[in-house]
C-alpha cells in the first residue's frame, strides 16, 4: 500500500503560557494552523494578541510551551517566516529611502554582511509595484502617510518570499484604498499556499477577509474555520458581552452587527 503523506501544520503551538511579573498574559494556548490559511487573531484590548505573535516569533520568552514552524523550532525555520510589525513600533524619522527599507527584506537571505545587489534591487521594485508604491522608491520614509508606510512594510515582507507571514494590525490607520490593496495581496499569498496570520480588530470584516480565525482573550476561546468558530456565542465568550458583536443565523448568511 502507498504511504499516506501526513501534512505538517504550518504553525503548531502547544501549551503556550506567557507571564509578566508572574501574571499570566497568555495561558495554555494550543493552536494548529494548516498551510495556505489566511487567519485572523481577534480579541479585546489586552487579550494578548501581539504578545502571542511575538512569542511565536521568539521575540518574547514563554514561561512554558512549544512552538513549531513547519514542524521545526522557530530557530531552525526562521528563513520561512516574514514579519510585519505594528507601524507605530518603527522610527519613521530614520533617514532612509523607501527602496532601502524594502531591500532590508532580503537580508534574511543574503546575511547582514553582504550588500544587496541588482537582483535584490529589482525584487524590491517589483514588490513596490505590487503595492502601488514604485513612484515613491527614492522618497524618504518620513515623508510618507500612514497608509503609504503600511504599503512599504508589506512590500518589504513580499521581498522576503517567506512561506509563513505574521502581520500585526496591517490595516490600522490606513485608507480604504490601501486596505483593499493589502487584503487583495494577502488573498493572493494564501492562494499561492502561503500561510498568513494577522492580528485584526475589525470584527465586521473577519468573514469577508479571512478563512480561519483564532478568538483570544488570554486563553484561546476557539480557533478554526471562520464559518464554524466565528459565532455569536464564541464572541460573547471572547469579549464578555462588553462590545458590539457579530452573529450569523444560517451558513452563508451575512454577519450583522447587533446593538447591546
Amino acid at each position: 500500500m502507498p504511504e499516506i503523506e501526513i501534512q505538517v501544520p504550518a504553525i503548531e503551538v502547544t501549551d503556550l503560557t506567557v507571564a509578566y511579573n508572574e501574571k499570566p498574559v497568555l495561558w495554555d494556548i494550543d493552536l494548529e494552523v494548516p498551510r495556505g490559511k489566511l487567519m485572523a487573531i481577534v480579541g479585546p484590548n489586552g487579550a494578548g494578541k501581539t504578545t502571542f505573535m511575538k512569542t511565536v516569533l521568539g521575540l518574547i520568552k514563554s514561561a512554558a510551551g512549544q512552538v513549531l514552524i513547519e514542524g521545526k523550532p522557530y530557530t531552525k525555520a526562521r528563513h520561512l517566516v516574514g514579519y510585519v510589525p505594528q507601524r507605530g513600533s518603527v522610527d519613521w524619522d530614520f533617514p532612509t529611502t523607501v527602496l532601502d527599507v524594502v531591500m532590508m527584506g532580503s537580508y534574511g537571505t543574503l546575511g547582514w554582511l553582504k550588500r544587496p545587489g541588482r537582483q535584490e534591487k529589482d525584487d524590491a521594485f517589483t514588490a513596490l509595484e505590487k503595492v502601488g508604491m514604485a513612484k515613491f522608491a527614492n522618497r524618504q520614509i518620513s515623508q510618507l502617510s500612514g497608509g503609504q508606510q503600511q504599503r512599504v512594510f508589506l512590500a518589504r515582507a513580499l521581498v522576503q518570499d517567506a512561506e509563513i507571514y505574521f502581520m500585526d494590525e496591517p490595516f490600522q490607520g490606513v485608507d480604504a484604498t490601501t486596505e483593499r490593496t493589502i487584503i487583495q495581496l494577502l488573498k493572493e499569498m494564501s492562494d499561492a499556499n502561503k500561510t498568513v496570520v494577522v492580528v485584526h480588530h475589525d470584527l465586521q470584516t473577519v468573514p469577508e477577509y479571512f478563512d480561519w480565525v483564532m478568538l483570544l482573550n488570554v486563553r484561546k476561546i476557539a480557533s478554526g474555520p471562520v464559518s464554524e468558530v466565528f459565532t455569536e456565542n464564541n464572541l460573547r465568550l471572547t469579549y464578555g458581552g462588553k462590545v458590539a458583536f457579530l452573529s450569523h443565523h444560517e451558513a452563508g448568511e451575512m454577519f450583522e452587527e447587533k446593538d447591546q
